[in-house]
């Protein structure tokens, strides 16, 4: 058989190719202000992809990526556009882009290992250690994004506070239930831990929340002492920063008090909200989360950064590693050569293949700097109380929610509705706002009352933008 590999037979040719491939992307990202914010893919699109037999035989590699071209690059959700607000997805970064290729071409094991990747992903840790206030000997590793993220920093509290060992004898070693408690507001990833860690959603305590979407401290205090009479074990309270749904932020030094007095766990979800931090402006709307013994957030909301990058962090470097650890004889580490040093990264969580996505962090703080990232997150909560004034201004629109950070819910409002009529007129507004192009909020329910959200964690928007999202809902909602 004659010997062959997947690297390119003419490189001259491939070179050009990749040029090529690289001017459209720089083009496309160029042109995001002027083109339509989403647009739906065709029937044809669709068919043609989920339609294509297994390619036994390659096309090359100019017919795959004319592919791309045709049917997959017009046709993104849309969040790298600057009138994208839906959900909490992050833009993208230019340079970020290219970090993701340079570490694609190296393509190192990001387990650990004796390299200059593990440098890098060790001081990009160390950095958000830093930033986030917690001690220099914390711990901390990369991750995929904030569920999972969140979930390891639920299995250290686990592991740390279940009261025997729970990796040898699982949760059927306990002489009691555990429990776990977190606001009605936080967002779902925490059913799926606690579900995942066999702790059981039965045992998962949602407190209610206060007028400012808030856990309802009294009520958490009340929750715990009833459970600790019926001989249950809080091991866990999971305070946010930033909730999903208004961007609200829990008393977290209230939360952190009393985890303290009664040794429970304090883990963080500050999935975008902890990043408020890089603004010295902002960091007193997540004050207290420095004393949380852990705390999970995406470098890819509000950060900028293209997905994959999520971090946790943990106070207690003995109990992350004592949750992970695994030193089977084929990955032990050596005194010399390439696995000296060992597979540190593998130990602080479930994977042991990862890929190297410190590389676009480090470049990009390198190449900004923290006080750039500051300015720019700060800017995005002035750009999201600018539309809360455009709100209040207009007798036509409702704010649904306080809007204390970067989120803002509203809804187009018309006399003489119900409130089921005004959910599906705001529906269909939601709908066309995407349709046409104008914009990418989403949706959620604030008290029975359907509302268009709109998070700002863009650093591309302008306050243009803001107005043109205002002018789309007053439009659309006009000709439903």
């Amino acid at each position: 058989m004659q010997q062959t590999s997947l690297d390119p037979q003419d490189w001259d040719a491939f070179r050009a190719l990749s040029h090529e491939m690289l001017d459209d992307m720089f083009d496309h990202l160029a042109g995001l202000a002027e083109a339509p914010a989403w647009r739906p893919y065709p029937p044809e699109v669709k068919a043609r992809i989920l339609g294509e037999p297994v390619p036994m035989v390659g096309q090359g590699e100019r017919a795959a990526y004319d592919a791309f071209v045709r049917d997959i690059m017009p046709y993104p959700s849309g969040n790298a556009h600057p009138r994208f607000f839906g959900w909490v997805q992050g833009p993208g970064v230019p340079l970020a882009n290219m970090a993701d290729f340079l570490a694609s071409g190296l393509n190192p094991h990001g387990a650990g290992f004796n390299q200059t990747p593990a440098l890098v992903e060790q001081r990009v840790i160390e950095w958000m250690i830093e930033l986030m206030g917690f001690p220099a000997n914390s711990s901390g590793v990369l991750e995929s994004g904030g569920t999972m993220a969140n979930i390891l920093g639920l299995a250290v509290a686990r592991h740390a506070k279940s009261g025997f060992d729970v990796r040898e004898e699982g949760l059927q070693g306990g002489d009691s239930p555990v429990a776990v408690y977190c606001s009605a507001e936080t967002h779902g990833w925490i059913t799926k831990g606690v579900e995942l860690l066999g702790i059981g959603s039965r045992f998962l305590r949602k407190i209610p929340v206060d007028d400012e979407y808030r856990m309802d401290i009294p009520a958490l205090r009340q929750t715990v002492a009833a459970d600790l009479s019926a001989g249950i074990r809080p091991i866990c309270v999971v305070g946010t920063a930033g909730t999903v749904n208004t961007g609200a932020t829990d008393d977290l030094n209230a939360l952190a008090d009393l985890c303290r007095e009664h040794d429970i766990w304090f883990h963080v979800d500050g999935a975008f909200g902890a990043l408020a931090r890089l603004s010295p402006n902002l960091a007193p709307l997540v004050a207290g989360i420095e004393r949380a013994d852990s705390v999970a957030f995406d470098l890819h909301k509000w950060m900028y950064l293209p997905f994959e990058i999520a971090c946790v962090l943990v106070r207690d470097p003995a109990a992350h590693v004592g949750t992970f650890a695994l030193a089977p004889s084929y990955i032990a580490g050596l005194a010399r050569g390439v696995i000296a040093g060992g597979l540190p990264f593998s130990d602080r969580g479930v994977d042991l293949s990862r890929s190297f996505k410190a590389l676009k962090a480090w470049m990009c703080i390198k190449a900004y700097g923290v006080q750039k990232f500051g300015e720019i997150i700060e800017r995005n909560v002035l750009q999201t109380r600018l539309l809360v004034s455009l709100i209040r201004a207009n007798p036509n629109l409702e704010l649904l929610a306080p809007a204390p950070m970067n989120i803002a819910c509203f809804r187009y409002i018309r006399s003489g509705l119900s409130t089921e009529e005004l959910n599906a007129l705001n529906l269909e507004v939601l709908f066309r706002v995407q349709e046409t192009g104008d914009a990418v909020p989403s949706s959620t329910m604030i008290g029975g009352n359907f509302a268009i959200r709109a998070c700002n964690v863009n650093h591309r928007t302008t306050d243009g933008d803001i107005h043109r999202l205002v002018e789309s809902v007053l439009r659309h909602g006009s000709q439903v």
